[in-house]
C-alpha cells in the first residue's frame, strides 16, 4: 500500500472543516483505497493543526471510510466483496420501501427537475471528472429520496452509500454500466411520471444491484 503523496501547492480555505476535505479527496480518487493518511502531510496539505487531523481522520474511521490501525496510523479504507454486496442489500431494502411515498409525493415540477438531474449525469458521463459524475449521481438519487419524505432516511441512506467504496468510480465496473445507470435514471423518472410504484422498486433494485 502506497504512502500518499502530497501537493504542497494546494489551496484550501480556511473556513472549510477539515474532515470535508480529506472526505472529498477520498471520494474524488486522489487517496486511494490502502493510502496510508500520515497526519504531518495532512496538515501541509490542508494547512490545519495537528489536532484538528486527528479529528477528521477520526470522524471518518467512525464512517468506516479511514481505518485506524493501532501503533501504524490510519489509511483509506478497503472494503472487501462481502461488504459491498451486504450494503447495497440493505440500501434495497431502503430504498424500494418508500417507492411508493416518492410516486406518490412527485409533482410535475419535480418530476421535471428529476429529469433534469438524470440529463446532467449524462453530460458528466461524457465531459464530466470523477468527482463530477459521482456527485451527479447523489444528486439525482438524493432528490428522488426526498419526494419519499423521510429526511433521516435520506441522510441515512447517503451515509450507508459511503461505505461501499471510498473510491467513486468503483461502483461502475465498467464505461458500459455508467451509461445503463444513466439509462436507468431516465427509466426511473418514468416510472415515476407513469405512477407505476412496482416498475420503480424493480428498477431501484435493479440500478443498486447493477443487474
Amino acid at each position: 500500500m502506497a504512502d500518499v503523496v502530497m501537493d504542497s501547492s494546494a489551496e484550501v480555505s480556511n473556513a472549510r472543516d477539515v474532515t470535508d476535505l480529506v472526505l472529498q479527496d477520498i471520494l474524488g480518487g486522489v487517496l486511494l483505497p490502502g493510502t496510508w493518511l500520515k497526519q504531518i502531510d495532512l496538515e501541509r496539505r490542508y494547512k490545519c493543526t495537528r489536532p484538528e487531523v486527528r479529528r477528521a481522520l477520526d470522524r471518518l474511521a467512525q464512517k468506516r471510510l479511514v481505518e485506524h490501525v493501532p501503533n501504524r496510523g490510519y489509511h483509506v479504507y478497503e472494503p472487501d466483496g462481502r461488504r459491498a454486496r451486504e450494503v447495497s442489500e440493505i440500501r434495497v431494502v431502503l430504498e424500494t420501501a418508500v417507492a411508493g411515498a416518492i410516486v406518490e409525493n412527485a409533482s410535475p415540477p419535480e418530476i421535471v427537475r428529476l429529469r433534469q438531474l438524470a440529463e446532467h449525469f449524462d453530460r458528466m458521463v461524457l465531459n464530466g471528472t470523477t468527482l463530477e459524475l459521482y456527485e451527479a449521481n447523489l444528486a439525482f438519487h438524493r432528490k428522488m429520496l426526498m419526494l419519499g419524505g423521510n429526511l433521516e432516511l435520506v441522510e441515512l441512506i447517503t451515509e450507508i452509500r459511503q461505505r461501499t467504496s471510498s473510491a467513486p468510480v468503483s461502483q461502475w465496473r465498467t464505461r458500459a454500466r455508467v451509461e445503463q445507470s444513466g439509462r436507468e435514471h431516465h427509466m426511473m423518472v418514468d416510472a415515476i411520471e407513469a405512477n407505476d410504484t412496482d416498475r420503480l422498486k424493480d428498477l431501484v433494485r435493479q440500478h443498486i444491484l447493477q443487474r
